[in-house]
């Protein structure tokens, strides 16, 4: 399922949370300090605006799909990096989800899906390796933050894998450190392909093993049965910046 689509948020219940822990919701609305807008055409609000929140896992993968749309037709509109917002998120956190995420510096999740201050919780690790760090800081998100979504973003080209298969193949030694990485990602290579397409087709069966270790976690998986956490796989390609949902 691509995420090439032209809709933005369903028109979700505003940050009330974060108003009334920040700065006094109901001063700053008399005062027109801050407003709340939907964005149900694929625009997020006007600089300076706190936007709305997805209010469930779809809603918010949409709106995941519309901030990669525009990111790839470089509409990118940078949202939630104003003053007031900045004010604002002083009083805490209410982001609409968890991006578990490469290291590597070409895939940023806030740019790749075009979200700003305090939209998207990122944990990022080499390869989506995960680890008691990386599964506590999920856990973290969902279940104190309340997040509806948790996102296993893969992406083309990526080095962890690459490693993975190159160690599997030659059995040559790695650093204690990066053999750690490699172990972790080896059970989704396939040693009967070409090793290009074993690397391409890897980086896809690696997402896939993350998110159904996520799926299946105890602390997690209440929340999927009961359909209040959805916790899906998606591949970023370098070559066109596309998020394509892997099902």
């Amino acid at each position: 399922m691509s995420v090439d689509n032209d809709s933005g948020r369903t028109p979700p219940v505003a940050r009330r949370g974060l108003v009334r822990a920040g700065l006094g919701g109901a001063a700053l609305l008399g005062t027109g300090l801050l407003c709340f807008a939907s964005s149900a055409s694929g625009t997020r609000p006007e600089p300076g605006v706190v936007g709305p929140r997805p209010t469930g896992p779809e809603p918010a993968w949409r709106e995941l799909a519309a901030g990669n749309l525009r990111w790839r037709t470089l509409h990118e509109q940078h949202p939630d990096e104003s003053r007031t917002v900045r004010r604002v998120l002083m009083g805490g956190q209410h982001p609409f989800a968890v991006v578990l995420g490469c290291v590597d510096s070409r895939v940023p999740p806030e740019l790749v899906f075009d979200q700003g201050l305090g939209d998207l919780l990122t944990v990022r690790s080499a390869g989506q390796v995960l680890d008691e760090a990386v599964l506590g800081s999920i856990a973290y998100g969902v279940l104190e933050l309340d997040i509806p979504l948790v996102v296993v973003l893969g992406h083309q080209g990526c080095g962890a894998v690459a490693a993975a298969v190159d160690a599997d193949a030659t059995r040559a030694p790695l650093p204690a450190h990066i053999r750690y990485l490699a172990d972790r990602i080896r059970p989704a290579v396939d040693p009967g392909l070409p090793r290009r397409a074993r690397v391409d087709a890897a980086v896809t069966a690696n997402v896939r093993r993350v998110r159904a270790s996520l799926a299946a976690d105890p602390d997690l998986a209440g929340r999927v049965a009961s359909g209040r956490l959805s916790v899906v796989g998606a591949r970023y390609e370098l070559s066109s910046q596309r998020v394509t949902r892997l099902d």
